[in-house]
């Protein structure tokens, strides 16, 4: 039986390309848009495009009734990937813009998923995939609302794996570093005259989106996904130095280099 996966965020980038390989390689995918034209363009590559607005609660759930009726209540894959950048010093940001923050990068893939889980859990197998950040583990100035809602996200993601051993549906997270998505030009800057931007470092070691691919593959069709997946050598040089520095000694290298 050809199993079927639910991709958001594929208007671009990380999205976008997971989409469309894993269509590639036999999956039925469901291609998750907030913008109308976008959802349209998934049928030309083949995909299934559904409206998805993360923000809206309303979206979220007529969605995740569009995906039960259009696989028969009979989900394998959700690849929750969707989600955006509020960037500036916490001392600008208002309560509504952190929660906009959240909405997007959090409390949208619960209700998501949430919504979804009776379509996975009643066939004993499944896996459930975050795309989370070297921001779910480090946290920089100018992005502490983005680093907040990752953090958030990785302990939501670790709970419903634990909550849901035994069931046959695995969790797991994917950690990118920098990737050459329109991610950064669709970032809500709070200081336009001071916007928070990459160190020029950043560009050695910035990877196409195609680097994560090899991290989704395992992590949707590997007999035991890891936890993890570190994309790229800051994410695992990042986790090392988490690990080993002291919390100061951190904190000097990230004021410093971000």
């Amino acid at each position: 039986m050809q199993k079927t996966v639910l991709v958001t965020g594929c208007s671009s980038g990380i999205g976008l390309i997971a989409a469309v390989d894993l269509r590639q390689r036999g999956y039925r995918v469901l291609a998750a848009c907030r913008r109308a034209e976008d959802v349209q363009r998934m049928s030309t590559l083949g995909l299934e495009g559904i409206a998805l607005d993360l923000d809206d609660p309303d979206s979220v759930d007529a969605a995740a009734e569009q995906v039960i009726a259009l696989t028969g209540n009979r989900l394998y894959g959700l690849f929750n990937n969707a989600g955006y950048g509020v960037y500036g010093p916490l001392n600008t940001l208002s309560r509504q813009q952190l929660e906009q923050q959240f909405a997007s990068n959090l409390f949208g893939t619960h209700q998501l998923t949430q919504r979804l889980l009776p379509a996975m859990l009643p066939h004993g197998e499944g896996r459930i995939i975050q795309t989370s950040s070297v921001m779910g583990f480090v946290a920089t100035p100018g992005r502490g609302a983005y680093a907040a809602s990752k953090y958030a996200l990785e302990a939501w993601s670790d709970t419903l794996r634990m909550e849901l051993h035994g069931s046959g549906l695995l969790v797991s997270l994917i950690e990118p570093g920098p990737i050459a998505t329109r991610f950064t030009d669709n970032v809500s800057q709070m200081q336009a005259e001071a916007p928070v931007t990459n160190p020029g470092i950043a560009r050695r070691f910035t990877l196409p989106p195609e680097a994560i691919l090899p991290k989704l593959r395992h992590a949707l069709e590997s007999p035991r996904p890891k936890l993890r997946y570190p994309v790229k050598l800051v994410a695992h040089a990042l986790t090392v130095l988490r690990r080993l520095l002291p919390a100061r000694w951190l904190d000097g290298i990230l004021r410093t280099r971000s």
